[in-house]
């Protein structure tokens, strides 16, 4: 139980201004993106580096009280919630990017370090980190590291693991270590992946070592209109069968279009039942052959109409509008939750129906705005919070939609995280004798059950 002795040893290491104890402005951190469940912090404290964060754990380690990281607060699983009561540090203030070494092709940025900022301070040398979650204008870069975010080029480029070489941690006894460095192979076991992905649950990460890429030469980006659904997710099988490995595919269903033709006035093809955007990039020479190639198997496969950005501004208006879909629903909606689970490419087309047929059956609306390219479903499930047995219906639906993904070879998440939200479905897709592996990983880093608690596998 926190108490007026350590506020103030808290308030000695990171200010008095940078602790929030205020009843008001504690509901602020009560949640994260997953609205549903609402656990209230007894304390928010704002460290400035890794020192303040160290000693700020080391008070609530010694007095064996709860913490968890916190960034943007833009996770979808209940990940950063106070489950427990306890501290959250929040680490919003680190927001540096400490260096940037363009010979090597890394930079070193501290956790709240906006996700597009990066790009944007590198791109000038021709340079992009190319993670890019659809909340990448908000979310921070140790937020993503916390989930392993994917986002739409996680297609070609990978997911955030695959673009992190090294991380500092605080571990759950104010301990600071660092992990990995500014190499691509490091000697040992790979304590960084291990950090990669572990939601905050074994440690708190404080600077980040990143990998940067150069920009592409140039870029080809489509935009298919289908008559349906089967059509659509048919298509982009098809063109990864073909051997092309675009940098994105994006499949936006009738629902989301009309949300999204509501806030942008897009323009969208009428009746469209699926769009699909597809986007290839690299070396200028031969894309128009690639791009050939894709709009005759879109046609192929039913296409009504095959649009090419003709240049930088309509390319940036199409991704201006898939990345704020999700915002969009609020058009149409009061309140609604996304998914994440994943299935195998050739399977969607069949999950796009079963999560039909689930809308049905609950009398639901569900949206659907997804990354087809590697099969991972973003099923918003839209509610009225006013409305308990709506709020039950959706949860439900969410949870056979999840369930159905596991049976067709698929799993519970891409990119959002487990967090607390969905804990009690690991057992679909790790046997006990995994989920007990785990739980000692956890027993040796936080024995005390102190870092993140109530999270994953607890």
């Amino acid at each position: 139980m926190l108490n007026n002795k350590i506020i103030k040893k808290l308030e000695s290491v990171v200010g008095r201004e940078y602790v929030i104890t205020d009843d008001n402005e504690l509901i602020v951190y009560e949640c994260d993106g997953f609205t549903k469940e609402k656990h209230k912090p007894e304390a928010v404290v704002f460290p400035a580096d890794t020192e303040e964060v160290s000693e700020a754990v080391k008070i609530l380690y010694n007095e064996k009280i709860p913490f968890t990281a916190r960034g943007a607060g833009t996770g979808l699983s209940g990940g950063c919630l106070a489950v427990y009561g306890g501290v959250i540090i929040c680490l919003t203030r680190m927001n540096k990017i400490i260096d940037i070494d363009f010979w090597n092709r890394t930079a070193v940025v501290e956790p709240g370090v906006i996700n597009l900022l990066i790009s944007e301070k590198i791109s000038k040398n021709g340079y992009l980190f190319a993670p890019d979650p659809s909340s990448q204008q908000v979310s921070t870069i140790g937020g993503n590291v916390a989930a392993n975010a994917g986002g739409p080029h996680t297609l070609k480029y990978g997911s955030t693991i695959n673009h992190i070489l090294g991380v500092e941690v605080v571990l759950p006894d104010g301990t600071i270590e660092q992990f990995g460095g500014k190499i691509e192979d490091t000697n040992g076991f790979d304590i960084t992946g291990l950090m990669i992905g572990s939601e905050g649950t074994l440690g708190i990460i404080t600077k980040i070592i990143i990998k940067i890429i150069h920009l592409p030469e140039g870029y080809e980006t489509f935009l298919a209109v289908f008559e349906t659904m089967d059509d659509a997710t048919s298509t982009c099988s098809e063109i990864i069968s073909s051997g092309i490995i675009p940098t994105a595919m994006e499949i936006i269903d009738d629902v989301m279009i009309n949300a999204l033709e509501k806030a942008f006035k897009f323009e969208f093809p009428k009746n469209a039942k699926a769009v699909v955007v597809i986007e290839i990039d690299g070396i200028k020479k031969g894309m128009a052959r690639i791009g050939e190639k894709i709009t005759n198997i879109c046609t192929a496969n039913n296409a009504r109409e095959v649009k090419t950005a003709k240049n930088d501004e309509e390319r940036d208006l199409l991704w201006l509008v898939r990345k704020n879909a999700f915002g969009a629903i609020g058009r149409i909606a009061t309140n609604y939750f996304t998914n994440d689970a994943t299935v195998p490419r050739t399977k969607l087309p069949e999950m796009l129906k079963f999560i039909n047929e689930i809308g049905i059956k609950y009398s639901l609306t569900i949206a659907n705005t997804f990354h087809a390219g590697d099969g991972n479903l973003h099923p918003a499930v839209m509610y009225d919070e006013t409305d308990t047995d709506q709020v039950e219906r959706a949860f439900r639906a969410s949870e056979e939609i999840m369930k159905k993904c596991v049976e067709s070879g698929g799993t519970i998440s891409g990119e959002h995280g487990i967090g607390f939200y969905k804990k009690g479905f690991m057992h679909w897709i790790f046997s006990e004798e995994d989920l007990k592996f785990m739980k000692n990983i956890k027993k040796i880093f936080d024995p005390d059950r102190l870092c993140n608690p109530g999270k994953i596998i607890e």
